[in-house]
């Protein structure tokens, strides 16, 4: 699959979306964090997280919060993201971790050592909404960060295309959940195929709708 062309329109959007990195070069950052996760709602499956660190623009077609970007557009995005940042690292928390901590704990545990895997310091970390207590380097939070800041953007999207893989793989493990289709969430499907088979050691036991079955 191609890359998109980076159109004079895209061009300028994707220049919007560096603002935050930009101000930071600006002031004499040279390497940029950008922190996000995945799977914080899902009722299975671990929550996931990504660092990508960055000396230069990501000027990729097509770069967004991965929400809003299609799957094969994703996992295109992914690989140009792997190979223009300085470095990059996914880490995650497990389901045990997120039933004995709870989700807020566990996914700043995932993002916390997604940022102690990357192989260069950062000058600044950009966190996706959130702020890591145990970081003692400058960091800071944005509301809604995969959507205004490009390096949050690529870690959401690194961290996306990692996750759905990991769930397809569980499919093949647990054919009879749909997986694959839902990675995890909380479909109608899904809500069947537990009431027909009962949870997993993938299924979130601390949260209500798996709890419940398990009462």
């Amino acid at each position: 699959m191609k890359g998109l062309v980076l159109t004079s329109t895209e061009g300028e959007r994707l220049e919007g979306l560096h603002r935050f990195e930009r101000a930071y070069w600006a002031e004499g950052c040279v390497r940029i964090a950008g922190i996000d996760e995945v799977g914080r709602g899902p009722w299975a499956g671990p929550v996931v997280a990504a660092c990508v660190v960055i000396e230069a623009p990501l000027l990729l077609a097509g770069l967004s919060d991965s929400k809003r970007v299609p799957e094969r557009r994703r996992e295109l995005l992914a690989e140009q993201i792997a190979a223009q940042a300085a470095s990059y690292h996914i880490a995650s928390a497990s389901v045990a971790e997120i039933d004995r901590l709870n989700i807020g704990v566990a996914t700043k545990l995932a993002m916390e050592r997604a940022l102690a895997g990357v192989a260069v310091v950062p000058d600044i970390v950009l966190v996706d909404a959130v702020h890591l207590p145990t970081y003692a380097g400058r960091q800071q939070a944005i509301i809604g960060g995969d959507g205004l800041s490009a390096v949050i953007a690529a870690a959401s999207i690194v961290a996306k295309v990692f996750r759905d893989r990991l769930l397809c793989e569980l499919d093949q493990a647990y054919p009879l959940y749909g997986f694959a289709r839902h990675k995890g969430y909380g479909t109608a499907a899904h809500m069947a195929a537990l009431r027909a088979h009962g949870p997993t050691i993938e299924h979130r036991r601390s949260f209500a709708p798996i709890r419940a079955l398990c009462s």
